[in-house]
């Protein structure tokens, strides 16, 4: 059977009713922190924060490719970091190479100049008599120097009275013309010093002893003539006198560099094995520089993607990796001997070369360091702008579902206070329908 309620209490009820209603969606809002739980509640806001979550997930997706980029260009660069160091050990090992060159230069003595029976004659050493005789006389007969007499290396000057050097080191050539009547082995011997391809001097033992200046092969010939042309010409061909001043025999001049090859340098010889040790360190170093499969030093490339787009509105960053090793960088292997390819360390010529090509691998280094630099720069930037963007996405999603707690929970107070005065006007309600039922008592 039905009810029937008055219209005060009907009134009443519906109000409670309705109140509760409010309660409880304010309370699911408290719950969830949501305003918008569903397209019911806002079709608008709803699908809008659900595509800017979507973006901002997509976003933050991409930040793990992004760090792994830039791990994989900060590996390349501290391999350049290692590398750098290697070419700088490798120049410290030419400086000492280059520091040995005294101990790497040709000589050669010839024979002496001066006897014993000229010792006792003079009262003088070897040296003093050799370094004292003229270079020629009056005849092509050596005389004896006497208490007297210097003596002279038994050259012919009535006719050829110009004397000539002839110097050749590498591509380097000195050639030089002095009188012959009046000179003295002392002032052959400061000819020869003044080249510059080679030094002089007489030991000991009376041997005029010639040394390069480098650590090519020398050449040298002595000559006479009429004039500084016929000299010259002697000096530096077949026809020099070399044997008249007991440096080894005539015609040794042209083309075969009488000095003989450069001496061996333990020193040197010890420290190609260094060399070339420290030239495999650094190829053996970039090949370790990989990260997670890429090595920029190894010739890979790396494309870091930047957003969530496909196709040409893809956004990404291309690194092209260069294949770094010792021969690309110009670093040769070292040895003993002149051969294609590689640096001599008994020549001081292929040192100096060996020292520009290191000095040429630092700078290409340093290229190729500041080009992964700026790479990496570019990722971090976009890292940092990928983060800040993700955050604006979310908060604008949040921005359109997401409750004020604060006021929300103001609501449901005021619900609450507004439920208990609606029952209190219910009861009330109630009370005056009860007023029939004294009257019938």
């Amino acid at each position: 059977m039905a009810v029937s309620l008055s219209a005060g209490v009907r009134n009443n009820l519906a109000t409670l009713q309705s109140t509760a209603a409010q309660s409880s969606q304010i309370q699911n809002r408290l719950a969830t922190g949501k305003k918008v739980n569903s397209a019911i509640d806002s079709p608008v806001n709803f699908f809008t924060a659900a595509s800017l979550n979507d973006r901002a997930s997509q976003l933050t997706g991409l930040l793990d490719g992004i760090s792994n980029g830039i791990q994989t260009i900060q590996a390349a660069s501290k391999g350049i970091d290692g590398i750098t160091k290697l070419v700088q050990s490798l120049q410290s090992t030419i400086k000492q190479a280059q520091a040995d060159a005294a101990q790497n230069r040709p000589t050669k003595a010839g024979g002496a100049l001066a006897t014993a029976a000229e010792v006792t004659a003079t009262s003088k050493s070897l040296k003093d008599i050799a370094l004292d005789k003229k270079i020629g006389g009056a005849d092509a007969v050596a005389d004896a120097a006497t208490a007297t007499s210097a003596g002279d290396i038994g050259i012919d000057t009535t006719t050829n009275n110009t004397a000539a050097i002839f110097l050749k080191s590498g591509s380097t050539t000195y050639t030089a013309s002095f009188s012959a009547t009046t000179t003295t082995v002392r002032d052959l011997v400061n000819e020869i010093n003044k080249s510059g391809v080679a030094t002089a001097f007489v030991d000991e033992k009376g041997q005029l002893n010639i040394k390069g200046t480098g650590s090519e092969e020398v050449q040298f010939g002595f000559g006479v003539g009429t004039d500084a042309t016929t000299s010259q010409a002697a000096a530096a061909g077949a026809g020099n006198s070399n044997a008249k001043i007991n440096f080894l025999a005539t015609d040794n001049v042209a083309g075969t560099g009488i000095q003989g090859q450069s001496i061996t340098s333990a020193t040197r010889s010890n420290l190609i094995d260094q060399y070339n040790d420290l030239r495999t360190k650094i190829d053996d170093l970039a090949k370790d520089t990989g990260f997670n499969g890429i090595n920029l030093l190894g010739g890979d490339r790396l494309s870091v993607v930047f957003n969530e787009k496909t196709g040409k509105n893809q956004t990404k960053l291309d690194v092209q990796g260069t294949q770094l090793n010792s021969d690309n960088l110009g670093i040769v292997k070292a040895g003993n001997t002149q051969l294609a390819g590689s640096v001599n360390f008994q020549n001081d010529s292929d040192l100096e070369a060996a020292t520009k090509s290191l000095t040429g691998a630092l700078t290409s280094l340093k290229s190729l360091s500041s080009t992964f630099g700026a790479s990496l720069s570019v990722v971090q930037t976009r890292q940092d702008f990928t983060k800040d963007m993700a955050n604006v996405l979310t908060s604008g999603a949040d921005n359109l579902v997401n409750a004020d707690l604060n006021q929300e929970a103001a609501s449901l107070l005021a619900l609450q206070t507004r439920q208990q005065l609606s029952q209190q006007a219910l009861a009330l309600a109630n009370q005056a329908d009860q007023g029939v039922l004294r009257l019938l008592g």
